[in-house]
């Protein structure tokens, strides 16, 4: 289902079968058929917009993307993944969209246009893992959600998960204002313990008390939001745990 940016309702979503494809650009042409007949076209009126911008077709839970222009690359973005996202060269063909949900965004002039997409919803194994009888997998990062290291890791991929994919890290002090609710006592000094521990654990550096320590860890906090957020070891539902009322 594609939902233009201007969409008011249900009656103006474009809903694409397995195998249909959907043209847009700046002006439908006579040329806007396919193997099968005429194709729909989703006119985008902007001076920006090729003619003749690109394709989408639909594929079962994913669909492909087209990109005939000659000089721009487009994004797709996932709203929901916290910055995650695809660049779609010029002149790439049915590249595969593997998000349920995304977002197509358009570099016109000085604008950045957008359209929405919905793919029907993925599946999944009921089982999922290899470990059948045998020795368990052990995990790339370990999580307890019930210790403090982890409320301060919610809170510094707060932003991002929020629907500001680009916001840098909190501060923290700004993470210690964020974690009052349920840590009262929270202090710089702790959230930053807990930050180098966060470090140490992901392999980003190495033991305080290790023979060699490695070179100083500049930009710590951008990189655990990145690592956490590229494996999902944090989801927008567990920053429940930020609230007041939940367990610390």
């Amino acid at each position: 289902m594609v939902v233009p940016d201007d969409t008011s309702g249900p009656d103006e979503q474009l809903r694409l079968a397995p195998g249909e494809t959907l043209r847009f650009g700046r002006t439908s042409t006579s040329t806007s058929t396919s193997a099968d007949g005429p194709a729909a076209f989703l006119t985008i009126p902007h001076h920006g917009v090729s003619r003749r911008a690109g394709e989408i077709t639909a594929a079962g839970s994913y669909w492909t993307l087209s990109n005939l222009s000659r000089t721009s690359t487009y994004v797709v973005e996932n709203p929901e993944g916290a910055g995650e996202h695809i660049k779609i060269a010029p002149g790439r063909i049915e590249a595969p969209i593997p998000f349920e949900f995304s977002r197509v965004v358009l570099p016109a002039a000085a604008d950045l246009l957008s359209f929405d997409i919905w793919a029907p919803r993925h599946d999944y194994a009921d089982e999922p893992g290899d470990d059948h009888g045998g020795e368990p997998t052990t995990h790339a990062f370990p999580l307890d959600r019930t210790k403090r290291y982890f409320l301060v890791l919610a809170a510094l991929c707060e932003p991002r998960l929020r629907g500001a994919p680009h916001a840098p890290p909190p501060t923290a002090d700004q993470v210690v204002d964020r974690l009052r609710p349920v840590w009262p006592t929270a202090s710089r000094t702790a959230v930053q313990w807990n930050i180098d521990y966060l470090a140490v654990k992901f392999r980003l550096k190495h033991p305080p008390d290790s023979a060699d320590c490695g070179p100083r860890l500049n930009g710590k906090k951008e990189s655990l939001v990145s690592l956490a957020l590229r494996f999902d070891l944090v989801r927008e539902p567990e920053l429940a745990v930020l609230e007041a009322g939940a367990a610390p």
